[in-house]
């Protein structure tokens, strides 16, 4: 579809389109196709076709010697456990969908309102919606109750955004009103743009009565909205169901595969290969036994029909062979790990100590599958607005003309800006905003401040707000003496921006604002005395000093991330057109008129660089007169480009820039958006962590700077902080930021090297050969090896400060791997006025080409391509709307939780689930291997040495919970630790704990644990004989002892790795011992051999050999024998080379201890004392008295 073309109330023509009706349809199953669509899904897993496979072989009874439901029911019980897992959520996916689809709406009918359901409701339909109604589908507003056929929403459902919206319906159908017969009888004709997912973004052209009629975003109700402050309104259905925007933009999420996942894959792979190649060893040693050994045996056992010769019995061997063996690759790993998952999930969902108690924010793991990544994050990029501030914003300072306002100064001339935090000093009380690394060093000189700091007087303003702080009473009486300047900003402020006013039942005035920027300045432009009060759709009405003056409005030329500012033409009631613009300094001085005031140029320059150097956000404020005959050539050209089917956007934008040029300047506002809670202190951990913390954020240059020392990213220790700012690929685009009391830059103080380049490229290049020469290689012991950390020495830190003009630059391909490589070698790197596709370059950048794995977090709609970019993204539920938690991993409510993520939750995840591999691999090698060694005692035939059923239930029943709960539960460290010595995360991010290293050697232990569980048994009841005289030599017997001694000791050695010991693990650990003897008896029983005599052969050998000592005693010998070097050489190694970890934990139990013995010392004395009372009820109030001196004679 190229082109939507509708007409209104007229279903046979839009029926010839065959558009979608608005049904929706986010399920994937039906009842009736179910089972065969999910099958066909779960079989794109190789995994789950070659278990169906080896199902298949264990049907043909020339190959099988097992019973083909030893494989049956493992893959039932998978594929069954994943049905209904898919099932569960796909049903909870079909209530949402009936009960969205069964809503009600008013639809035109026949001139009368008919009520239709929401599945019902089709293209061209007129429907009627009324005050805090959803949307039903997306609509072209026609007419509404309100004065001007004006509309407001809420698009908290597409956007998270609760502030209200306008929309405003075309003047011509507005006249319809509530209408039932003029709008049964509307015929528009509408062609539009074809379903998109574009939110902010709508070209479109109403054709009616013979005139044409442009359309655009602002005349369109989006499913999704919320009708609020409107009592009705009627709109015609353009887009319905899943062609609507908010569904187009539900898209299906990116797979997401964790690095442990990959190497598994690839494990898995190898394991084949394994069991491919046991196979064909045993193929090979049949046909050999066949020839020399089997052929003596015709007699008794003569070759079936279907193998006449050795080869062929080989052959067939071969595949009985990967029949029994296949336990090697076991199907339950799989299913084991997504429950895994899913229980580790759950423990980030409901973790308190990541609740946002402030806006009832618990944190939350949107995916299940990538919960040991956290523990391997090697990089973190941050959004800073909203992420590492508050975006919170307040009205700080501002500069009008040239001259700054808002600095105030005490009584003996020092600067001091005031804030929210109070000091108190010989009952007098101070008030000091101050950026964090300048507040210790003005608090050390607080006794020199004597007067306390009054706020501005506002008496003159009745609409002025109680809360609102400023301490500049100059600005006051510039607004009180009639300076024209003050007044034209304020205007500015109160005219030029998208804001709604909203009047509370008790007449209070509240603003809703897109952005806190805009509400800030905004609510300060009221606070100074112009209140904003009014707006229509051509209208706009403020308050200036207690007059109310309505403003006619032009023209809105709305802001976006390309222009970077926002303008507003209006006409006063004289009849002058003027044009306010605000918008980022480099935006609007790019387009300032020569006769600007050089003088006030240069001076809000300053002005605005002091701002950005305080943190501060920053705006720019430039007007422009219009003559009438101007603006009507500029409006018809306007109106050309608005009209536009193809380009709109790009017209628009080029009519805009000839208005928006030659403009005045009027000054600049700064506001304060303040850093969260615990930010600096949670960079300073993930610091230590070995985690690099790159920021990226659109802000200014110097903005961004003193955020980044404010954050401890950038540190007065750094010796160098280097800046890229050029905006050409040639030019000299850096410069070198010496710290205080810091060496001479590295740049300079090597006499051996030459002049840094004055082009970009230069730059980077000899960048990052110096700093190579300052970078050393420190090696720490950490966790199960060594971790190589390459960092900086100490006294040789550099950071990284480069602007998005250079980045363009160096994304480049002749740049982009040595910029890399330059950033990597810096401990902070921050990049400025980027753009959000630039985020997303710089974390494929890294992504790519560095072998680390990254997390993005941020918490608006420009950082989700970065968020879906990222091996990991979490997402903050911040000011700017939930667009980024939409899109997000995980998400939570303040950027300090990002350290516990990381450090505990992150650290325990990967922790657990390498334990679980080496443990599962180990296990299962053990067992399966038993039957290789068995093969060269039975002529290589395939025989099983365990019963079908042990087979059958040891993955499934007898070792599954123990490894489960040691996956969920276990801890190595409390979490206090884990945040304490942040270095213990190192391990995940050099995957020492699980690696091919560790897979060999969990393999390894896995053969010689087989050839103890095989060969001692088998040497002790080889020749056995019972004390009675009867002989015990038989494979039942021998079955028994070796199942027994495998589920013993698999079972200790998973209580050997589990550090954390819970009541559920005590209960499933040694519980699934017991489990086995139960089941042994319940299944070798004559009960159940009467019923089935085929299925359970091993009738009564359980109760027959657990009576022979011997069996308990080669039990214990195995068990010991298997058990026992593992115990040792833990001990050993933990004793002479003890890793970080193991430190950190002598620590913990070494406080627990002192903290055991504190207590019980303090309660033995707090008894001593209750006793001491109950004799006597006199105290000295001294410690020792005169007793010695009087009998000594010495008083």
């Amino acid at each position: 579809e190229k082109q939507r073309d509708i007409k209104a109330n007229d279903s046979e023509y839009n029926g010839t389109f065959n558009y979608a009706v608005n049904k929706i349809k986010t399920s994937k199953y039906t009842w009736y196709n179910f089972l065969l669509i999910n099958l066909w899904e779960q079989f794109h897993r190789v995994v789950n076709v070659y278990f169906v496979i080896l199902v298949v072989l264990q049907f043909i009874p020339e190959i099988s010697s097992l019973n083909p439901t030893t494989s049956i029911i493992p893959i039932i019980v998978v594929l069954g456990l994943t049905a209904m897992k898919d099932g569960f959520y796909d049903y909870k996916r079909h209530k949402s969908d009936s009960s969205v689809n069964n809503r009600s709406s008013s639809v035109v009918k026949d001139e009368t309102l008919t009520e239709e359901k929401w599945m019902n409701i089709k293209v061209g339909d007129i429907i009627q919606l009324k005050n805090n109604e959803n949307v039903t589908a997306d609509l072209l507003l026609l007419s509404s109750s309100e004065e001007h056929n004006l509309v407001y929403i809420e698009t908290a459902e597409l956007d998270g955004e609760t502030n209200l919206k306008v929309r405003q319906a075309l003047p011509e159908t507005g006249e319809m009103k509530d209408n039932l017969r003029t709008l049964r009888q509307f015929n528009g004709h509408v062609k539009c743009e074809a379903p998109n997912n574009y939110l902010h973004k709508f070209t479109g052209n109403l054709y009616w009565n013979n005139e044409t009629f442009a359309i655009d975003n602002e005349n369109i109700l989006l499913r999704g909205c919320t009708l609020r402050n409107t009592e009705w309104c009627f709109g015609l259905v353009i887009f319905a169901g899943p062609d609507t925007k908010l569904m187009q933009n539900t898209g299906k999420s990116v797979l997401k595969r964790t690095s442990i996942e990959r190497l598994m894959n690839k494990l898995v792979w190898l394991i084949f290969a394994f069991l491919l190649l046991l196979a064909t060893v045993t193929a090979v040693g049949n046909t050999i036994w066949e020839r020399y050994v089997g052929v003596h045996f015709q007699v008794y056992m003569p070759w079936a029909s279907y193998a006449p010769n050795e080869y062929m019995s080989g052959f067939l061997m071969f595949w009985s062979y990967i029949i029994i063996l296949n336990t090697v690759v076991p199907i339950s790993l799989f299913v084991s790990i997504e429950f895994i998952r899913v229980g580790q999930s759950w423990f980030i969902n409901f973790d308190r100590a990541m609740y946002y108690e402030k806006k009832d924010l618990p944190a939350l793991a949107r995916t299940t599958t990538l919960n040991e990544e956290l523990g391997q994050i090697e990089y973190v990029f941050s959004d800073k607005t909203g992420t590492l501030t508050q975006n919170i914003m307040e009205f700080n300072k501002c500069v009008i003309g040239g001259t700054c306002y808002g600095e105030v100064y005490n009584e003996d001339g020092i600067a001091i800006v005031p804030d929210d935090v109070n000091f108190k000093i010989n009952n007098k009380t101070y008030l000091f905003g101050l950026i964090p690394s300048c507040k210790l060093f003005l608090i050390k000189f607080l006794p020199f401040l004597t007067k306390s700091t009054p706020n501005a007087d506002f008496s003159f303003n009745k609409d002025a707000e109680n809360s609102f702080r400023f301490f500049d009473q100059r600005l006051i009486n510039a607004i009180t003496s009639g300076d024209t300047k003050v007044h034209e900003f304020f205007k500015l402020i109160a005219i030029c921006h998208t804001v709604m006013p909203d009047f509370s039942p008790e007449g209070i005035l509240t603003y809703q604002a897109q952005s806190p920027d805009e509400g800030a300045l905004v609510g300060a432009a009221r606070n100074f005395g112009f209140v904003f009060k009014e707006r229509t759709f051509n209208t706009i009405t403020v308050s200036e000093l207690g007059t109310d003056v309505t403003y006619e409005v032009l023209a809105i030329l709305d802001f976006d991330n390309v222009r970077k500012r926002m303008s507003v033409i209006v006409k006063d009631p004289e009849g002058n057109i003027t044009l306010f613009c605000k918008g980022a300094d480099s935006v609007i001085y790019e387009r300032l008129g020569e006769a600007t005031d050089e003088d006030i140029k240069n001076a809000t320059t300053v002005h605005l660089d002091n701002f950005a150097g305080e943190g501060l956000r920053t705006l720019c404020l430039a007007v422009k007169r219009l003559n009438e005959e101007s603006y009507k050539v500029w409006k018809e050209a306007h109106s050309k480009a608005s009209m536009a089917l193809e380009d709109r956007e790009d017209r628009l934008s080029a009519v805009y820039e000839e208005i928006e040029r030659d403009m005045e300047l009027l000054g600049a506002t700064a506001v304060e958006d303040k850093l969260q809670d615990g930010v600096p202190e949670t960079i300073a951990n993930l610091s230590n962590a070995n985690i690099k913390i790159w920021v990226l954020t659109g802000d200014k240059q110097e903005t961004a700077v003193n955020i980044g020392y404010s954050c401890n990213m950038l540190t007065e220790e750094m010796k160098n902080v280097f800046i890229i700012s050029g905006y050409t690929f040639e030019e000299q685009a850096y410069e070198d930021m010496q710290c205080e009391d810091s060496p001479r830059s590295v740049l300079s103080s090597r006499d051996d090297l030459t002049p840094v380049c004055n082009t970009l490229a230069g730059f980077i290049l000899q960048s990052c050969f110096l700093l190579k020469l300052n970078v050393v290689v420190h090696t720490s012991k950490v966790a199960n090896g060594r971790s190589i950390v390459f960092q900086q020495d100490g006294e040789n830190k550099f950071g990284l400060v480069i602007n998005g003009h250079s980045l363009v630059h160096a994304l480049s391909e002749e740049l982009a791997i040595k910029f890399l490589e330059l950033a990597t070698l810096c401990t902070a790197v921050i990049c400025c006025r980027v753009t959000p596709l630039q985020k997303a370059k710089v974390v494929e950048l890294v992504k790519q080409n560095q072998k680390a794995v990254t997390l993005a977090i941020g918490d608006g709609a420009n950082d989700v391509s970065m968020i879906k970019a990222a091996h990991i993204g979490v997402g903050i539920s911040g000011e700017e709307g939930t667009q980024a938690v939409l899109s997000a991993d995980f998400a939570f409510g303040q950027f300090r939780f990002l350290e516990r993520l990381l450090l505990v939750h992150g650290r325990w995840s990967y922790m657990r689930i390498c334990k679980f591999f080496g443990y599962f691999f180990y296990k299962n090698f053990a067992f399966t291997l038993v039957h290789f060694w068995y093969s060269f005692f039975n002529g290589l035939t395939a025989q099983s040495s365990f019963d079908d059923w042990f087979v059958t239930l040891y993955n499934l029943v007898y070792t599954s919970m123990p490894v489960f709960m040691l996956a969920v539960f276990d801890q190595d460290l409390n979490d206090e630790y884990c945040i304490k010595f942040p270095k213990l995360y190192l391990p995940g991010q050099t995957n020492e704990l699980f690696n091919i290293k560790i897979f060999f050697r969990s393999i390894i232990r896995g053969i010689f644990t087989s050839l103890a569980l095989f060969f001692i048994p088998y040497g002790a009841f080889v020749d056995g004989m019972h004390s009675d005289g009867t002989n015990i030599t038989d494979l039942q017997t021998l079955s028994i002892v070796i199942s027994t001694s495998l589920i013993i000791v698999v079972t200790l050695q998973v209580a050997l790795d589990t550090s954390y010991w819970t009541p559920i693990n005590h209960f499933f650990i040694w519980g699934s011992i017991g489990i086995y003897f139960l089941v042994t008896f319940a299944m070798y029983s004559n009960g159940l051999y009467q019923i089935l005599p085929n299925n359970f052969p091993f009738v009564g050998v359980a109760r027959t050999a657990f009576q022979f000592p011997s069996l308990w005693f080669t039990v214990l010998l195995v068990s010991a024998i298997c058990f026992l070097p593992v115990v040792a050489s833990r001990y050993l190694t933990s004793l002479l080379w003890p890793t970080y970890t193991e430190k950190v934990k002598r620590k913990m139990k070494a406080a627990e201890s002192l903290h055991a013995m504190s207590e019980k010392i303090k309660s033995k004395f707090q008894i001593k004392r209750r006793g001491s009372r109950a004799r006597s009820g006199y105290a000295f109030s001294h410690e020792r008295g005169f007793g010695d001196l009087i009998t000594t004679g010495r008083m």
